[in-house]
């Protein structure tokens, strides 16, 4: 970075800040990002280095600050000075009837409400003063809370700073994305921990610790809902107030509607019996309110409850069927995983015959067994799990179930490691582990080998084709056509989809390892620092943790990777087979020289391409200093409609951005390299 005066750097910070957090309301609260994550992550590491520069320009609603990195004592106690009321629940349209000619008796008139998707989250409570974000909290008892701010803090859908200088307060709930769930879970099950049971315990969980940065890491969201102090806001009904929020740049569930009659809300509630599984999110119910704020006083409390709304929960989505089997695999990792293997059943819209079953402290702790009637669901609606065993069905001549203490595939000793929950097989030379190594190796972030399904790759190891990532670049034609349904041309593109891989940029190859903890991203920020794999294998534990995002947990894996003599022996041998071993992607210093038509333009590309693939017109355009991302918007500067282009290519027309065909990019492609 050149030098700048303390000035300078104070007016370059403050565009980046606005920049950075822009881009994150546009990501994490408007699901409608205007730029790739790299632009992000430039800018964010631009703001890093001037921050560390100058200490003195860190401000409160610096994304910086979002990481986390405070350890707490633990959380003091937070008097909520309006209570957070919970709900009276209704179960069926009667009751929601009934519920309704309550209301209506009471006011003497029809009413209008409004309806709101559940959210099974955390619920929190967030205050501001003068337009700062200055506590956060747990419901707790409805009357006192845990202060949490510091956690709130790490989540990007809350802004730290309003438009306005307000004094308000506002409430929602944090929650935990489907997506998210299963992604930390996955993890948590390769690390042997302890799985989470749902998004929601997996939400709660992480605002709960006193680590900031593990709730930095889990990528959680909010809806708020409820304005509990107004201030100076002139909101007179409850669509007033989730439209005002929004404007406010909080996070607002999109799916609200206000209706006239009862039957109108049924019909809502039953619309989302059937959509709720397509949610992004888990929601358990649907809340009604009296829709006018004046009506709402009228009505009042009870004790426990608000007399305006009612919370109806959906049923839960519950099948039986009988556990037949339980069927043990083996990650890359070496983690067994025990399944359950059950008679095929209807379960929320789908067919069910397999449901995870975690680790062997699950199943002891639910006393699971073999031919046991069980009752399943889905956790986040997406995860099949077993609930509880049917106790009265048991069989008479039911044996519990006896964990294995071998690997059902080398039959090495399992193993509990570092009093993980998983049980491990340590065997390197574990087939299993190497067929599920060698599917990571080819899968599309990491070397992206089209051709090379589980199947094959199977196939190869049990012929003794390859024993290794690096035999696959010892593979032949004749050797190929020896497996099972493997003919001449798919051969031949197996063969060019292996000998294109060795271009890819070092990153690639990195995290297509499988080094623990060593994600795509953190590959991607190693490489571009380090440069090469020599230098990466070679770096220091305090040269890693120095690298933005990047703790002691990756960097001790890394230096326990490459301690290991076999791992310099592979690193030779793909290098004789010619595998690239450096970076070649965009660099933020290499952006800074770019002089092109591209520079700084953002692109979308739409249609089918002809000249090239999407990815390789999105590499060359970046190598050029534009931005290439997937939606339309204003801000965008040109949209390439190659054939077949569809809706993206009709919301530009409608928004007046510039169109290109696929020649003119090919033209401006070659000017811009000349």
């Amino acid at each position: 970075m050149a030098e700048m005066t303390f000035q300078q750097a104070e007016e370059k910070s403050k565009v980046l800040r606005e920049e950075l957090n822009q881009y994150a309301h546009e990501y994490y609260v408007e699901d409608k990002p205007s730029v790739e994550d790299y632009v992000y992550d430039q800018k964010y590491q631009e703001l890093v280095d001037l921050e560390t520069q100058y200490p003195d320009l860190i401000t409160e609603d610096s994304p910086t600050q979002r990481v986390g990195g405070v350890i707490l004592a633990g959380f003091e106690k937070v008097v909520h000075e309006t209570p957070l009321y919970s709900l009276n629940d209704v179960f069926n349209k009667e009751e929601l009837v009934a519920f309704d000619e309550r209301v209506q008796k009471a006011v003497g008139h029809p009413v209008s409400y409004c309806c709101e998707l559940k959210i099974d989250g955390l619920s929190i409570s967030l205050k501001y003063e003068n337009g700062r974000f200055v506590q956060g909290a747990t419901r707790g008892d409805g009357t006192v809370g845990e202060n949490i701010t510091e956690n709130l803090k790490t989540v990007k859908s809350i802004p730290l700073t309003l438009p306005e200088a307000l004094s308000i307060e506002v409430r929602g709930e944090c929650y935990m994305p489907k997506a998210s769930f299963v992604k930390l879970n996955q993890k948590r099950e390769e690390e042997g921990k302890e799985v989470f049971a749902n998004p929601r315990n997996a939400a709660a969980g992480s605002l709960r610790q006193l680590d900031t940065r593990v709730a930095a890491s889990r990528n959680l969201s909010t809806f708020l809902y409820t304005l509990a102090d107004f201030g100076p806001l002139a909101a007179t009904t409850q669509d007033d107030a989730l439209n005002e929020m929004s404007r406010l740049g909080f996070k607002v569930n999109p799916e609200h509607q206000v209706y006239n009659t009862i039957d109108e809300v049924w019909a809502y509630i039953e619309s989302y019996h059937e959509k709720r599984a397509d949610l992004a999110y888990d929601i358990d119910g649907i809340v009604i309110k009296v829709n006018e704020f004046s009506l709402q006083d009228q009505l009042g409390f009870t004790v426990k409850a608000p007399r305006w709304a009612a919370a109806y929960k959906f049923p839960p989505e519950e099948a039986e069927t009988t556990l037949n089997d339980i069927e043990w695999t083996i990650g890359r990792t070496g983690v067994v995983t025990p399944t359950a293997i059950m008679t095929p059943v209807r379960l929320a819209g789908t067919t069910v015959a397999r449901a995870s079953l975690h680790n062997s402290d699950y199943i002891k702790a639910k006393d699971i067994r073999i031919n046991d009637v069980v009752r399943i669901y889905k956790a986040g609606d997406i995860i099949p799990e077993v609930a509880q065993v049917i106790l009265d069905k048991r069989p008479d001549d039911s044996q519990p179930y006896e964990i294995p203490t071998h690997c059902p595939v080398c039959n090495s000793e399992l193993v509990h490691l570092d009093e993980e929950v998983a049980l491990r097989c340590i065997n390197p030379k574990c087939p299993a582990q190497i067929k599920e190594g060698l599917s990571h190796f080819v899968s599309r972030n990491a070397m992206n080998i089209d051709g090379l399904g589980p199947r094959v790759l199977a196939q190869m190891f049990d012929k003794g084709l390859v024993t290794d990532v690096a035999g696959l670049y010892n593979l032949d034609k004749e050797r190929l056509l020896t497996l099972d349904k493997i003919k001449d041309k798919s051969a031949e593109n197996i063969l060019n989809a292996i000998e294109a891989s060795k271009n890819n940029s070092v990153e690639r190859l990195l995290f297509g390892l499988g080094i623990r903890h060593v994600g795509a991203k953190a590959a991607g920020i190693l490489a571009e620092h380090f440069g090469d794999l020599a230098h990466i294998a070679k770096a220091s534990k305090e040269e890693v943790i120095t690298l933005n995002t990047l703790g002691e947990t990756i960097a001790d894996s890394l230096i326990t990777y490459f301690e290991n003599q076999e791992v310099h022996e592979l690193m030779a041998e793909l290098e004789k087979y010619g595998v690239n071993l450096t970076y070649l992607g965009v660099r933020q210093s290499d952006l800074e020289e770019v002089d092109s038509v591209f520079k700084g333009k953002t692109i979308v590309l739409t249609g089918k391409l002809t000249e090239f693939t999407r990815e390789e017109a999105k590499e060359q355009i970046e190598q050029l200093g534009g931005n290439v991302t997937g939606s339309v918007s204003k801000k965008t500067d040109v949209v390439v409609a190659g054939e077949d282009a569809g809706s993206k290519l009709t919301k530009a027309q409608n928004l007046g951005v510039t169109v290109w065909n696929e020649s003119q990019l090919v033209d401006a492609l070659k000017d811009a390299q000349t």
